[in-house]
């Protein structure tokens, strides 16, 4: 298996997180900014974002990929985070990127999702990688785009507080794999 925990794009030093990325990562999913899209997700509480960041290094222990620390240098702050997680029960990847207000707009989140997909391509080329977001979350779904993925699935976006919110599913792959992904 290919060793993932340090990954340099062009930009980005993408490290597997540690417990010491805490406060990095609750300020990020804390910031009501980066929650404009879906406001209920923003972690309130300190908790939020440790569990997910242990479930993060859960991922990296199970599977050899997940979720990475991102930083612009490499002894540089965090300014976001993300990557591919497997979801075994869903026999996919789950793409996911997040970043702080002040990084959003320089082309981040597309540099981190293709080194996302190259990496899972790595550890299980037979998995789609799938991203779900929001329609009104426009800068995210160009992202899935920009990076040559498909959409698969537009529709109500069950569990969402807001009942008029509509989910879109992309995938980097639109064959047997990805059936019924995403569409309920």
């Amino acid at each position: 298996m290919d060793d993932h925990t340090t990954w340099s794009t062009k930009r980005l030093v993408l490290t597997q997180p540690t417990t010491g990325d805490l406060d990095a990562w609750h300020t990020i999913h804390a910031d009501p900014r980066v929650w404009e899209h879906f406001p209920s997700g923003r972690h309130a509480e300190g908790a939020q974002s440790e569990a997910a960041l242990h479930a993060a290094i859960d991922d990296w222990q199970a599977d050899g990929l997940g979720y990475w620390s991102v930083r612009a240098a490499p002894d540089g702050p965090i300014i976001g985070c993300g990557g591919c997680r497997r979801v075994p029960a869903d026999h996919r990847w789950n793409l996911y990127y997040r970043f702080t207000p002040e990084s959003q707009g320089n082309g981040y989140a597309t540099e981190l999702a293709r080194a996302s997909i190259a990496a899972a391509n790595t550890i299980d080329p037979g998995l789609p990688v799938v991203a779900y977001m929001l329609e009104h979350n426009t800068a995210s779904w160009r992202v899935a785009e920009r990076i040559g993925m498909h959409r698969l699935w537009t529709g109500p976006d069950a569990g969402n507080p807001d009942p008029a919110a509509v989910r879109l599913v992309y995938a980097d792959r639109d064959d047997d794999s990805t059936a019924g992904i995403g569409r309920t």
